[in-house]
């Protein structure tokens, strides 16, 4: 059968509490020494210079492949090889759905196509969750 938990008794209490109080020093008697906090202005461009290698500083030069997908289809050869300048080719996407960006094969954002200057850019609008599958791109 199970034991009951019992109870201290008064005295047993305080002789815990007399045993605590005896073992530890006496802590009123120390002083307490407060220090106002002063916080240095950083600069961002001096941070960065001044900064050490991390871990992981050298996947920083690791070239990657970026691919911006507006949309997919699937031609037959006959089809691709009629595929000339002023040709149109249907995308299963409409106007104004997002793009998908991959990295090296990856589903990692979708964003909105941009125009900068004579140049087409993604603005990023959706980073994706890491390690979620979520396709690659069609070879079609």
């Amino acid at each position: 059968m199970a034991k009951k938990a019992s109870r201290l008794t008064a005295e047993e209490i305080q002789a815990l509490v007399d045993a605590t109080e005896s073992a530890a020093p006496d802590l009123e008697e120390a002083p307490v020494e407060v220090k106002k906090v002063e916080f240095v202005e950083l600069d961002d461009a001096e941070t960065s210079r001044s900064r050490t290698p991390g871990p992981v500083d050298f996947v920083f030069d690791v070239p990657m492949t970026v691919e911006a997908v507006l949309g997919t289809t699937e031609l037959t050869v006959r089809e691709v090889l009629e595929v000339g300048p002023g040709s149109v080719i249907e995308l299963d996407r409409a106007y104004g759905e997002p793009v998908d960006l991959y990295l090296n094969g990856r589903l990692v954002a979708r964003g909105d196509v941009v125009i900068i200057g004579d140049n087409f850019g993604v603005k990023i609008t959706e980073i994706l969750v890491s390690g979620q599958d979520l396709g690659a791109p069609s070879a079609s």
